[in-house]
């Protein structure tokens, strides 16, 4: 009978007795955070991990005790990966083909939020650049070293569920630049992406889906600032108990790591395939107003025109047909 987890579930709860030896697993973004756990996750349970950074410095130094521990049969190895330049880019993805060896699960666990108006080295609006591009010419370009019947997780966020699908001014050089809504137009692409890719490869069995870890406090949050957001979601609680419901929790860094490797290497494949998962199981649709706590996924994020509008128009953009 298969084990049911919740919001509160952490990536050892959803590890319990799993043994990954034999697995390997790409993540990207291990200088901190979410990918720092995942990593240390995995390798605990046997899997031969490989984890990418734009500082490989910063990355060494939060991964030492990983590679230092040696009573297991897995490891983690490192590769430099900046996701806002498509020349790092694809040097990493060379890298990687030209080292041959296949990956079972990917999870793209890097990005950035909420930062102010700016550009990756290819002239992308920040967050779509590095969040959604940058994971697009990646993934595509090694798709050949998953395996048949692997698997791609995203990390995208509820955050997708305050702005609405659109390729309009995608660099905003016509409307007014708001760090918030291009954070949730590049996490809505990032649910999008995992649609397609779902799509185009789930013939030879490989299925791909996008995931919310939770609210956490993360250098992810860095360009708000760990007060200002505190206040924020303190100002949420308090309005949600008004109402007389749960108030927004905060998740430890470990409970955010359960769900991208539940939805990875523990649920069954026909289960998440193409779909947005949160709290270690399965989003419903919904497209009426939710608060903050409140789970679901927009129609929009899963809707299959819009994945292949924006896959079309993301090789558009990167010059580049997968």
């Amino acid at each position: 009978m298969a084990r049911t987890f919740n919001a509160t579930s952490t990536v050892d709860d959803v590890l319990s007795g799993i043994d990954l030896r034999g697995k390997r697993v790409l993540v990207t973004g291990i200088s901190s955070g979410i990918g720092v756990e995942t990593a240390r996750s995995l390798v605990a349970h046997g899997a031969q991990v490989v984890g990418t950074a734009r500082d490989l410095a910063k990355a060494q130094a939060s991964t030492d005790m990983i590679r230092a521990n040696t009573s297991t049969s897995g490891n983690l190895e490192l590769i430099e990966l900046d996701l806002a330049s498509l020349t790092s880019v694809r040097t990493c993805a060379n890298a990687l083909l030209k080292d041959g060896r296949k990956f079972d699960v990917i999870i793209a666990n890097a990005g950035v939020m909420a930062t102010p108006l700016g550009h990756t080295r290819d002239g992308f609006e920040t967050q779509l650049g590095t969040n959604h591009l940058g994971h697009f010419v990646l993934v595509n370009s090694i798709e050949p070293l998953i395996v048949d019947n692997g698997r791609l997780v995203v990390l995208a966020s509820a955050s997708h569920r305050s702005a609405s699908f659109t390729l309009d001014d995608l660099n905003f050089e016509r409307t007014a630049y708001d760090p918030g809504v291009a954070y949730a137009r590049s996490k809505t692409a990032n649910i999008l992406f995992a649609v397609e890719f779902d799509r185009r490869h789930r013939g030879r069995g490989v299925r791909a889906a996008a995931v919310h870890p939770g609210t956490v406090r993360t250098d992810l949050g860095r360009h708000i600032g760990l007060q200002a957001m505190e206040q924020a979601i303190a100002r949420i609680s308090a309005d949600l108990m008004a109402q007389g419901e749960a108030p927004l929790q905060w998740k430890t860094v470990s409970q955010g790591a359960a769900t991208p490797v539940w939805t990875g290497l523990v649920a069954s494949a026909e289960e998440v395939g193409g779909r947005y998962c949160e709290n270690c199981h399965v989003s419903e649709v919904t497209d009426a107003p939710v608060s903050p706590a409140a789970e679901g996924v927009r129609s929009y994020a899963l809707d299959s025109e819009n994945a292949r509008k924006l896959w079309t128009r993301s090789e558009e953009l990167v010059g580049e047909r997968f």
